[in-house]
């Protein structure tokens, strides 16, 4: 199929504009999954020791879908994350933040949404968190829009048994109600410039 010379002009151009947005490509290293491994789990190990090291509790929880039904009626899915809870000695507020997520000194879109507080355009109907969420470009929907509800769950954890979680595209979590909260300048758990481990790009 042939183009017309306006279409491959702007194919060009955008091409050339998405470059100048992306990293200087590196070299490729041959590693063994035993290596990945390992590094994997030294790079947990780290950021758990950061989490503790700035007030906060390593805090463990599995994905479940229909959290809004009876308890004996929750679907436990795959795998677990690992959330760094820290909670204010003033007012017994929490914030919970994916251990990842708080220990890279890399920008990731929920440290940058909680920095840059987006306002709310309260345009949503249902849960504000969770609409906040989604009009940053982040989920924390199990399923899609439903009545059966989701979440990451601690069951011996009392007070957030089911936490929302705002996922963003490059997996980097945070969870909605803080999230939502420090949009209108509340502090839940701890103010999180203070912990994050990549800096506020938006400060003065």
């Amino acid at each position: 199929m042939k183009r017309s010379p306006v279409a491959l002009t702007m194919m060009t151009c955008v091409a050339l504009a998405t470059a100048g947005f992306l990293p200087t490509a590196k070299s490729v290293q041959a590693g063994s999954p035993a290596n990945a491994q390992h590094d994997d789990a030294a790079n947990l190990s780290k950021a758990e020791k950061y989490c503790v090291r700035h007030g906060g509790e390593v805090d463990a929880r599995e994905p479940y879908f229909n959290t809004n039904d009876n308890e004996q009626n929750w679907l436990q899915l795959s795998g677990s994350r690992e959330f760094c809870k820290f909670t204010s000695a003033k007012d017994g507020s929490r914030i919970h933040v994916e251990l990842s997520t708080l220990y890279t000194d890399q920008p990731s879109l929920a440290a940058l949404a909680y920095y840059a507080q987006v306002p709310y355009n309260g345009t949503c109907n249902g849960n504000p968190a969770s609409c906040y969420c989604s009009q940053l470009g982040g989920t924390d929907l199990f399923g899609g829009i439903n009545l059966n509800g989701g979440g990451w769950v601690q069951k011996s954890d009392p007070v957030d048994t089911v936490l929302e979680a705002c996922i963003f595209p490059d997996m980097s979590t945070i969870d909605s109600w803080g999230l939502t909260y420090h949009t209108f300048g509340i502090i839940r758990g701890r103010n999180l410039e203070k912990a994050l481990n990549f800096p506020n790009p938006y400060a003065q």
